[in-house]
């Protein structure tokens, strides 16, 4: 198979199981020889903030000397994002190998009873690469919710990190802030130390400190008194750790800043059990981290930013950092979303955004059309304006924002088509 056909292939597995369990990946594992048991992984869960989260994390431990693999999803326009060791993609012949492998034991699974779900068939390529390289750290990013997800058959992580928690997947997680934070506690693991986000709804907190008692798991939550905010700008936000220690995070928002008080309390935590990681190695990794579609700026004049906000948690984020670091303007937008996420409350969490916005249906089974979009920012009170293609809007939106500025946001799948299209209408030949 070519690399194309080895994605379709996988994107033609079901994504969702029959029933909640990680029987079948285990199942799976042990045909593979168990490959997550030769890994230190340190382990992240949480609805908004986990995947910048891991990769500060994996940026400072990379520069710490330590060879680290890092797996995260969804990929934005190339499925090999998913896999990286020390920032490197996992090479297309190698995601082909490993996914004929998988996919070759995913038959005899289905026939003996463990029908497996995409992501498991990816994760299980995640571990079999990283132990095939030699990792000596993972850093894993859960897919959905932690206690059943995929990559929760890691027995005895470094440790378990739970960021930012609120309603998201209400239809397989639960829908309230008590059963979603149950679902991503379920990453704890008994006598591991857990890093918790500095500020989770008390609700979350108390299911996770229970959790943490049950495991016998200590729980560290994140002191974000250690850290002070300097300034921040398109270029990202400058801090000054409880030492004096100066750090740059290109990347914008009041949330960045927890996030990263989370990271610190990390390396603190991997330093107590014996991992040397200096200073320096912290400083670079903040200063280099790349997680493109959070906050991105694509261009200062006029400001062009995108962002994979889907949820009204991360839509609410975003509004605040435009309206302090970007532009008092209401800007031109483009937006598209998954018609299952509270698409309602996502879009009024951006009020006093945006002047305009062209509204698209991402490339995605699950996307809301861009009829209906278009209709819920009219109940706000926002011109919008269907348009059949991404391109077409992302050319309208820069045309008309070229005072204001345009915002691109409202899922991951639309920032994956529109950053290639964007650097191109940005940057023209």
């Amino acid at each position: 198979m070519t690399y194309e056909q080895t994605v379709a292939a996988l994107d033609a597995t079901p994504a969702f199981p029959g029933k909640p369990g990680l029987e079948r990946m285990q199942h799976l594992l042990a045909r593979l020889g168990n490959p997550q048991k030769e890994l230190k992984c340190v382990h992240v869960a949480g609805t908004n903030g986990k995947g910048s989260t891991c990769a500060l994390l994996a940026s400072i431990l990379q520069r710490a000397g330590y060879r680290t693999g890092l797996y995260t999803s969804p990929h934005l326009t190339d499925f090999s994002e998913r896999i990286r060791i020390d920032g490197e993609e996992i090479p297309h012949d190698e995601v082909i190998r490993l996914a004929q492998r998988v996919l070759t034991e995913a038959e005899d699974c289905r026939a003996e009873g463990f029908p497996l779900t995409e992501f498991e068939l990816i994760t299980a390529m995640a571990f079999l690469w990283f132990r095939e390289q030699n990792c000596a750290v993972c850093v894993l990013e859960t897919g959905l919710g932690g206690r059943c997800d995929a990559t929760n058959v890691i027995e005895s992580p470094l440790l378990t990190v739970l960021t930012s928690i609120s309603l998201d997947h209400t239809k397989i997680l639960g829908d309230t802030i008590e059963q979603i934070a149950f679902e991503k506690s379920g990453i704890l693991k008994p006598g591991v130390p857990c890093v918790c986000y500095p500020d989770l709804p008390r609700a979350a907190e108390g299911v996770i400190r229970t959790t943490a008692q049950v495991q016998s798991a200590r729980l560290v939550v994140a002191p974000l008194k250690d850290l002070t905010f300097v300034d921040a700008s398109l270029r990202g936000t400058r801090l000054l750790t409880e030492r004096s220690m100066p750090l740059t995070l290109p990347l914008l928002g009041e949330h960045q800043m927890k996030n990263a008080a989370v990271v610190l309390a990390c390396v603190k935590e991997l330093r107590a059990l014996g991992w040397e990681i200096p200073d320096s190695a912290v400083q670079e990794g903040f200063e280099n981290v790349s997680f493109p579609a959070r906050m991105e700026v694509l261009s200062e004049t006029p400001p062009v930013l995108l962002d994979g906000a889907h949820n009204p948690e991360g839509t609410a984020a975003l509004a605040k950092a435009v309206k302090k670091y970007v532009t008092k303007k209401r800007m031109i937008g483009v937006c598209g979303m998954m018609e299952d996420k509270n698409v309602r409350e996502a879009v009024r969490k951006l009020d006093g955004v945006m002047e305009k916005v062209y509204t698209v249906a991402p490339d995605s089974p699950r996307a809301m059309s861009a009829q209906a979009l278009a209709a819920e920012w009219e109940r706000r009170r926002i011109d919008a304006e269907p348009v059949s293609s991404v391109q077409e809007a992302l050319e309208k939106a820069l045309q008309e924002g070229a005072q204001r500025g345009v915002l691109v946001c409202g899922s991951l799948y639309l920032a994956g088509e529109a950053r290639p299209l964007l650097k191109k209408l940005l940057n023209p030949a």
